[in-house]
């Protein structure tokens, strides 16, 4: 889950992040971004400079550029909370980045913000409430695309969280955001073994196509392979497939080819763990060829999913289906 958290100067948005973090949200704030920004510039940091830095940064590298700066960070098996969203385009480079981003507004009145601001002290907050309505003028809304634009990332969040009593009622308000919407999505099975077998075609030190595949039962892992030279030999990236190595074209010149295929592999390597591979499901990043068939039949395999087609796999493809053998074909994982 990636949770963005906005709101008005003294709505609470620093005790909405803290509350998560605390329940293991690893913690980001695209106002790090700009500060690292002043460093750059060698200025100390004062909100107005921190103001003209968020600018300058989208005014050079898009109305986005503090989220998509961040974006890189953020790990696929990880929670995050996000702070400091000031912009719409900052709230739709997330949401691109991941559909399981949800924007959280924080909001309380103006006469407890101002309160909380007067006790928490920090150096240029505003010292009245007209000054905290001038500062929030240019925060709010902005004729300039570079500019902070709060009222339209109010208008696009998700859940809007009430702030004026204490933190009891607050982290209640956060609890009830989830209690409504748990919202993340896991992969299907197709697509976490299909992903599995994307990592393991990393391996392969073909130099001509990276191939692998995973053998499963019962939604647990057989066995893996990737395409390579045999256990004990030179690795085709080292010299050891003259095939490769001379970059043969497409169908040409197998008599010469040492390598072993991800198929291959995976089935041998389950025969040489003792592990039977009846009525299992072979995962391949490609659709076999017809050694690889024949062998995937005669192991008692009851099904292939592939995910592109082998460029010489139609036959292939129908003698797995003369032999009964289920065939599927899913779409890319990423």
């Amino acid at each position: 889950m990636i949770i963005g958290v906005s709101g008005r100067n003294g709505a609470g948005k620093g005790a909405v992040v803290e509350f998560l973090a605390e329940r293991s949200f690893y913690v980001f704030s695209l106002s790090d971004v700009v500060r690292d920004e002043l460093k750059r510039q060698g200025v100390d940091e004062t909100r107005e400079r921190m103001i003209e830095a968020g600018r300058g940064l989208r005014e050079r590298r898009g109305p986005g550029a503090l989220a998509e700066g961040l974006i890189s960070q953020l790990l696929p098996d990880r929670n995050y909370v996000i702070d400091s969203i000031r912009h719409p385009a900052e709230v739709e480079a997330l949401r691109r980045f991941s559909p399981e981003f949800r924007l959280v507004w924080v909001d309380a009145s103006e006469t407890r913000r101002f309160e909380r601001i007067r006790q928490r002290g920090r150096p240029g907050d505003p010292t009245d409430i007209e000054a905290l309505r001038a500062l929030e003028a240019r925060e709010l809304s902005n004729a300039d695309v570079a500019g902070q634009q709060l009222l339209a990332v109010e208008e696009m969040a998700d859940f809007v969280v009430p702030n004026e009593a204490g933190f009891e009622e607050l982290h209640r308000a956060v609890r009830e955001v989830f209690r409504e919407s748990l919202f993340f999505e896991r992969p299907t099975w197709d697509q976490y073994f299909m992903s599995i077998a994307q990592v393991v075609a990393s391996r392969s030190n073909c130099v001509k196509r990276k191939v692998a595949a995973v053998v499963t039962r019962d939604r647990r892992i057989v066995s893996t392979g990737y395409n390579g030279t045999p256990r004990g030999t030179r690795n085709c990236n080292e010299g050891g497939c003259p095939r490769c190595n001379d970059l043969a074209p497409g169908g040409t010149g197998l008599l010469d080819c040492l390598c072993s295929h991800g198929e291959e592999n995976a089935i041998t390597q389950a025969s040489y763990h003792g592990a039977s591979l009846r009525d299992a499901t072979l995962y391949t990043t490609f659709s076999p060829c017809l050694q690889c068939t024949k062998m995937i039949i005669n192991s008692g395999l009851s099904e292939v999913v592939y995910n592109s087609g082998y460029p010489l796999g139609d036959r292939s493809l129908e003698l797995l289906q003369e032999a009964g053998v289920k065939l599927r074909k899913v779409g890319p994982t990423a």
